[in-house]
């Protein structure tokens, strides 16, 4: 077959390059659609993001609680300043307990904080902290031995669930009261239980969780503030980094 000097030259010069550009010698109409093709600007290819989470660490949970709440809701609590549960990194995960038998009226709190951060693969800290959270709630209403469990929402944080059940321990009749609520990327659970041993009789269940609640709306605040003791100290800036002191002025008396 004839074939023009110029296409022949053409195909001789595609039969030396390497195979990554030899799509580039086709013939015929392929190289007006390559013409095109390589006029047209490349899109960047697109990285995944996600917003990024409001806490970055968390309050000491210890001090989550003013000493006037756990007077009143542990009395005697032994210690007063809370036992804290050993953990890997207690800047996204920590847990306090009080304990306290006031003649026969036992009284236990247990306050649970845990932080997630933004995940490109996980998705939010407010999603994460949120799937936590429901998963916590339905936990407190199947643990082994609890009945008569009953779920409510509440408002506390920007969602919040209340889980009361009873239990049998020892012959002694509990009552259980948890709060499950979410500030941002931060679970917060208050778990108060409640016994009457020898002549006391068992609490009334309405009465504990009304203290549940209000030692976890404490919580929530203290967690936003990123200060201890249900916000004493210094003022919280919306983040859960602790704010800087003020530089003191002469005549100012510490609060």
């Amino acid at each position: 077959m004839h074939r023009s000097a110029p296409r022949l030259a053409r195909i001789l010069a595609c039969a030396t390059v390497p195979v990554m550009l030899v799509a580039g010698c086709s013939s015929g109409s392929d190289d007006k659609k390559d013409a095109e093709s390589s006029s047209r600007p490349s899109s960047p290819s697109a990285s995944p993001s996600v917003a990024a989470a409001k806490f970055s660490k968390l309050p000491d949970v210890c001090s989550s609680l003013s000493g006037k709440t756990i007077d009143e809701l542990v009395p005697k609590a032994k210690p007063k300043k809370g036992k804290a549960l050993q953990s890997g990194d207690t800047n996204t995960s920590a847990t306090c307990l009080w304990n306290g038998l006031d003649g026969f009226k036992y009284r236990s709190l247990s306050v649970s904080l845990k932080l997630f951060p933004s995940d490109a693969g996980l998705g939010t800290g407010d999603k994460r902290a949120q799937t936590y959270a429901t998963q916590q709630a339905e936990k407190a209403t199947s643990t082994d031995g609890v009945k008569n469990a009953k779920t409510e929402q509440t408002a506390i944080g920007d969602a919040a669930t209340t889980v009361r059940s009873e239990e049998k321990k020892d012959g002694e009749e509990f009552r259980n009261q948890t709060v499950v609520a979410r500030t941002a990327n931060v679970a917060v659970i208050v778990e108060y239980d409640g016994a009457g041993y020898e002549t006391e009789k068992a609490p009334d269940a309405t009465k504990l969780m009304d203290d549940a609640k209000s030692a976890a709306k404490e919580v929530v605040d203290s967690v936003a503030k990123g200060t201890d003791g249900g916000g004493k100290g210094s003022q919280g800036s919306g983040t859960s980094k602790p704010a800087e002191k003020p530089a003191e002025s002469k005549g100012s008396k510490d609060s």
